[in-house]
């Protein structure tokens, strides 16, 4: 049979994400946000352009 789990408690739980995390950066007031001017419909800029069409990167990337 397994061993019983140990439990802990919120403020254990708390300090132990903190020492593996550290502290959070501080939070963006409202005044300090941008508007975003990316359209959803923009090309993706993740990758490369496909050069020999876009076939030619469907294949190269494993698709059919």
């Amino acid at each position: 049979m397994s061993e019983p789990r140990e439990s802990f408690t919120d403020e254990e739980y708390a300090f132990l994400r903190h020492v593996r995390f550290g502290e959070l950066p501080p939070g963006v007031r409202p005044e300090e946000r941008l508007e975003s001017t990316e359209s959803e419909t923009e090309p993706r800029r993740d990758r490369p352009d496909p050069t020999g069409g876009q076939h030619e990167w469907d294949l190269r990337a494993g698709g059919g």
